[in-house]
């Protein structure tokens, strides 16, 4: 008998996130997996359904997108979840929201099946509910995508060294890569390709201040002084745009700061590589796949010494991390690195820094820590 492998994701096509991104990468490489070690793969989504799932073949899938009431669909989610593992008694269970851990504890507790939950970022920080985190404590194995992620399950939780493992974010590297400042987007914001450029890629939601752009916005007086003709590129949608804008207005900014809004992701290479550095200073993040993306384009990358960025840019080894408070110390930052002084030369080496960051975060790393972490699971 072969052995399954169950995956329970949120979506992976209705919506575009940190999770959504994570887990078609960890699909792909479950699926490359399979080849060389013969399990099968079952998946089920949550809030995706059958017409807009990208399915591919030999693989099962049990979307419930098509009920439109959440309670319902829930309910029938877990049942059909608790059903199928009650008849197929898999290897193991894959989990990438932390919402689906109980009834996951459940199975183990009454078929001894083992399941391992991918944290995320925030959404496993400071976690409170008793029932949530004794729960949590029956996984085979947590998998943390970055090691700050995995250093505060361990503070705050608990978490044995032995229970949890780093499988840090990976990125789709054919898609990015390094060219010169792209023409059609400097005459769309009327910019110069000598202009210092400044870019933020992030989504927009008023529960994502800590994405880091009001740091940068609020730096900005401060570096127009030293670099009069900068410029600062925000991609993203959400309900916060209101208050960036009331936020632009309130400090004078107008002319220096654009809000691209939404950008489809073939044309986020053309946006990276229109910036001189990218900056996202954000105090919430689990990790942040965009540091990668910037530096596949041989753009250097300013993070926050608070959050998952230490880990994409490699404790400062690949990247610039600041104090997202300390808008003195952004302001030095922003300035050494456009005028061309910040004293690590790698940021200056745009095939170097290209090649280091698919060397520690290519998928074919990422593969091979999976495979590594599946052969001792299973």
């Amino acid at each position: 008998m072969s052995r399954k492998i169950y995956l329970w994701f949120p979506e992976l096509y209705k919506r575009k996130g940190g999770v959504q991104t994570y887990s078609n990468f960890l699909l792909n490489a479950l699926i490359d997996l399979s080849k060389s070690q013969g399990f099968e793969i079952v998946i089920f989504i949550k809030n995706d359904d059958l017409v807009s799932a990208d399915r591919l073949p030999n693989i099962k899938y049990f979307c419930f997108g098509e009920y439109p009431d959440n309670i319902l669909r829930t309910i029938i989610f877990a049942f059909v979840l608790a059903t199928k593992a009650i008849l197929d008694r898999p290897n193991v269970i894959i989990i990438t929201l932390i919402s689906f851990i109980p009834l996951a504890a459940r199975l183990n507790k009454i078929l001894n099946l083992p399941f391992l939950f991918v944290a995320h970022g925030f959404e496993s920080w400071g976690i409170q509910d008793p029932k949530l985190i004794t729960a949590l404590h029956k996984a085979k194995r947590i998998l943390a995508v970055s090691k700050y992620t995995q250093d505060r399950l361990i503070q705050e939780q608990k978490i044995g060294y032995d229970q949890i493992s780093l499988l840090v974010n990976t990125f789709a590297i054919e898609r990015f890569d390094i060219k010169s400042k792209p023409k059609a987007l400097l005459e769309r914001f009327h910019l110069s390709s000598e202009q210092p450029t400044l870019l933020t890629v992030a989504r927009l939601d008023d529960g994502g201040r800590d994405k880091g752009y009001y740091p940068i916005l609020k730096a900005l007086p401060q570096i127009r002084a030293q670099v009069s003709n900068i410029h600062y590129v925000i991609v993203g949608q959400g309900n916060d745009v209101p208050n960036i804008q009331q936020t632009i207005r309130s400090l004078g900014l107008e002319d220096c700061v654009t809000l691209a809004g939404f950008v489809p992701d073939q044309e986020l290479c053309d946006y990276y590589n229109l910036c001189d550095l990218f900056v996202m200073p954000s105090k919430g993040e689990g990790f942040g796949i965009v540091y990668l993306e910037a530096m596949a384009c041989g753009k250097p990358s300013l993070g926050s010494i608070c959050g998952g960025a230490v880990d994409a840019l490699c404790h400062g080894e690949l990247g610039v991390l600041v104090d997202p408070d300390d808008i003195d110390e952004i302001v030095e930052s922003v300035v050494q690195v456009v005028q061309g002084s910040y004293p690590n030369p790698i940021l200056y080496q745009r095939e170097v820094l290209r090649q280091k960051v698919i060397e520690k975060f290519g998928f074919e790393r990422f593969k091979q820590n999976l495979a590594e972490l599946l052969q001792e699971i299973l």
